[in-house]
């Protein structure tokens, strides 16, 4: 064949597949179904349409929304979006018809805040040029603040900010400083922000205290993620008019438990105590187990100023030194709380069993109870471990039982995440002056695995369809299955380290490989690692309306029910119960769906706000080991640097890749590794290093190392003796 001739084949072959992809709206496709739509099968052909898919995407016609798979770009010249805003100038806007985010250069951004709606121009593009955009209007701005330090001198007042999402500073005029001083951690607003104008203007909307001080870094920490540090007055004002009134009355409409032996178990600093469990040996030598759960929903009725206030913040924030509450204390540590020798009202799940734990029968009603003792979980385990102590039969009985509902949960499927928790030990000003690890014992998985089985018993209950009748729309907790590209890269992983995965497959099989994985590497050095890959394997478990189960606790039916206190929604578990019970109609599931991303919202942020948390005492700690060596495992590798775990107490650092000065390093994604360019050294995931504590920046909770051998006393970059200016200013990561 001629050049000739092939040059028309191809112009043939790219006309076909611009016929193809102009039907596809907003189908997605790859060079296969290109192929098999055309009739070309040979794989030289497919190997030419693979080629132009790919111009196409370089050009700026399609759109690669996953490697090799590919969809048109739905847009005009004018689109709307979400502007997201970065303090190191790469703005951009995430449009809404097709989620691609297109560049926005900060002289067209209109001074747009990150999360502003937007109306923008799309530019023509070209080839080889990424596109861009120009905001033409802010449709909508978001309401945000900025968390920063006051610096003040004669004749100005700048707030310094730590955001991310701001590369300037904020100029605070003199009338709106709310009394702040210089070095006074703050909260500020935007209130103007002209177009030739580098900073923008604000306010002062509240003061931490001084910059450094434990309780303004942790509120700038609740703040940073919008979270609540303080309640309103009113909110207050209004739990604190609540009694407990357990009235005759009261009492007549429930079942009466409180001679029933019933404890709480549960952390020795704990305040709130939702949830208790009752035993009492019943004449067929069965047991009755009750599950009985502070009923707050008796106490905050819908629509109130306290269930407004409980309802936006979803959850309550467990940071590395306090408590945020997310009802006020009046109720989540008095009114509600189980305390003991005090009647309480309670929503209970009550089951009859044998004792090798088989459930002969269940039943779910509103009950009064009494606890008879205050468990700590350290007294729990003494029981256990010497059969001796108060309620020492009822509690050996309960670890039978809950022993035995363990291994069936996991011979079902269940996956077993056993973690050790990083504790610190910190002083009355907040100093942390030491790291230890909680881990789960009997005591603790014995309250697990009653809580449990009273979720799952609520969620099957409502859920379940009873003959023909459709269920009710309720809250259930779903778990999808892991990302699979994510679980080959765990089996992978795994594999280096001698452990085998199962990726295909029964659920129960895989999760099963999982669980013998996790199993065998307890107290090995890779333990942490491969426990933490194994994690982020999984998808992240959300409240939802649509019931798809929960994949790893290999559960059908699951949900919320056992810590109303600190969950709304179990408030809304309760709630739904006692209207479905009583035979009550179907509530909107438009309404409780709206409700049930707005928490699954929430408990993200606070879930990011306790691990920002503890990273800053994390640094604050590493700050007096400056210089000191400790060894530690790669947990990340990014084109930037190794993130590095240390062995001693689960800290985690950065080596920055400007600091690793033996050779000119670049990032391999496919093999998630840095790849020396001279000496073909590798740094991998799961690779052990001795590190030396090089920096800790604890306003930004950034801790860098160093490797072991390198002097820290002068920039890596004047460590090397190499004068390649090509290679110095091509390396990756600077």
């Amino acid at each position: 064949m001629t050049r000739s001739s092939t040059t028309k084949a191809q112009d043939r072959l790219r006309a076909q597949i611009n016929m193809y992809v102009s039907l596809q709206d907003n189908n997605t496709f790859n060079y296969k179904q290109v192929g098999h739509a055309l009739g070309v099968g040979a794989p030289i052909h497919l190997r030419s349409i693979a080629l132009i898919l790919a111009e196409m995407a370089f050009d700026g016609a399609l759109i690669e929304v996953a490697p090799g798979l590919y969809k048109v770009p739905q847009r005009t010249s004018v689109a709307e979006g979400t502007f997201v805003r970065r303090s190191n100038g790469k703005n951009s806007v995430l449009l809404d018809n097709d989620q691609e985010s297109i560049n926005v250069a900060e002289r067209n951004s209109m001074h747009a805040l990150n999360g502003d709606r937007v109306r923008v121009n799309i530019a023509a593009t070209r080839r080889g040029v990424e596109p861009e955009a120009e905001v033409i209007e802010i449709i909508e701005k978001k309401d945000q603040v900025f968390i920063g330090t006051l610096k003040m001198n004669r004749n100005m007042a700048m707030l310094v900010t730590d955001s991310k999402f701001l590369a300037t500073d904020i100029f605070i005029p003199r009338g709106k400083l709310r009394g702040a001083k210089d070095g006074d951690k703050a909260i500020a607003r935007i209130t103007e922000w002209n177009d030739d104008t580098k900073n923008p203007v604000g306010e002062i909307v509240d003061v931490l205290g001084r910059n450094g001080e434990n309780n303004a870094e942790i509120h700038a920490i609740l703040a940073e993620f919008g979270l609540p540090y303080r309640y309103p007055e009113a909110v207050e004002r209004a739990a604190a008019r609540i009694d407990a009134g357990i009235t005759d009355d009261v009492v007549a409409q429930r079942i009466d438990m409180r001679d029933v032996t019933t404890f709480t178990i549960d952390p020795k600093d704990a305040k709130d105590f939702d949830d208790a469990l009752s035993i009492r040996r019943l004449k067929d030598g069965n047991y009755e187990v009750g599950v009985h759960i502070a009923d707050v929903t008796h106490y905050v009725q819908p629509g109130t100023l306290l269930d407004k206030e409980a309802s936006s913040r979803a959850t309550s924030v467990y940071l590395v030194d306090r408590v945020v509450p997310m009802l006020p204390e009046h109720l989540s540590n008095g009114i509600c709380s189980l305390r003991p020798d005090e009647d309480k009202l309670t929503f209970s799940c009550i089951f009859r069993m044998t004792p090798d734990a088989k459930i002969l029968d269940s039943k779910i009603a509103r009950t009064v109870t009494r606890s008879n003792r205050r468990f700590t979980y350290e007294e729990a385990q003494d029981v256990i471990e010497t059969g001796k102590g108060d309620y020492a039969d009822e509690i050996l009985a309960l670890d039978k039982m809950a022993k035995i509902l363990r291994k069936k949960r996991f011979e079902n499927g269940s996956m077993e995440f056993d973690r050790p928790e990083v504790k610190f030990n910190i002083d009355k000003d907040g100093t942390p002056l030491g790291v230890f690890f909680k881990e789960s014992k009997d005591s603790n998985k014995l309250i697990e695995e009653f809580m449990l089985l009273a979720n799952k018993t609520v969620a099957r209950a409502i859920g379940e369809p009873k003959g023909k009748k459709k269920p009710k729309p309720f809250v259930y907790r779903i778990h999808d299955r892991p990302d699979e590209q994510k679980l080959m890269d765990l089996a992978q992983l795994a594999r280096g380290f001698g452990y085998k995965i199962k990726t295909k497959g029964d659920p129960r099989e895989i999760n099963r490989s999982i669980n013998k994985m996790l199993t065998d590497i307890k107290g090995k050095a890779e333990e942490n690692y491969l426990g933490t890959l194994a994690i982020r394997a999984m998808a992240k478990a959300i409240y939802s309306t649509d019931n798809i189960g929960h994949y790893g606790l290999g559960f059908d039916y699951y949900t919320h029910f056992t810590s109303p206190i600190r969950r709304y929604p179990d408030m809304m578990v309760h709630r739904l119960l006692e209207r479905y019970l009583s035979g009550g109609r179907a509530v909107s599931v438009e309404k409780l769906n709206e409700e049930c991303k707005h928490s699954s919202n929430q408990e993200q942020l606070a879930a990011n706000a306790e691990r920002a948390s503890i990273k800053y005492k994390q640094v604050e700690f590493m700050s007096k080991h400056l210089g000191e060596e400790f060894s530690g495992i790669i947990t990340g590798v990014t084109e930037w640097g190794l993130y590095v775990e240390l062995d001693e107490n689960l800290c985690e650092g950065l080596i920055p890749v400007r600091d690793l000065a033996d050779d000119y390093y670049d990032f391999d994604e496919k093999t998630q590794c840095l790849i020396g360019r001279r000496h073909g050294n590798r740094f991998r995931l799961g690779d052990r290093l001795n590190v030396v504590i090089a920096r800790a920046d604890v306003q930004k909770k950034q801790l860098d190392m160093v490797l072991a051998g390198t002097d820290i006393r002068k920039p890596a970059s004047q460590q090397h003796k190499s004068n390649d200016r090509k290679k110095r200013t091509t390396r990756r990561g600077r």
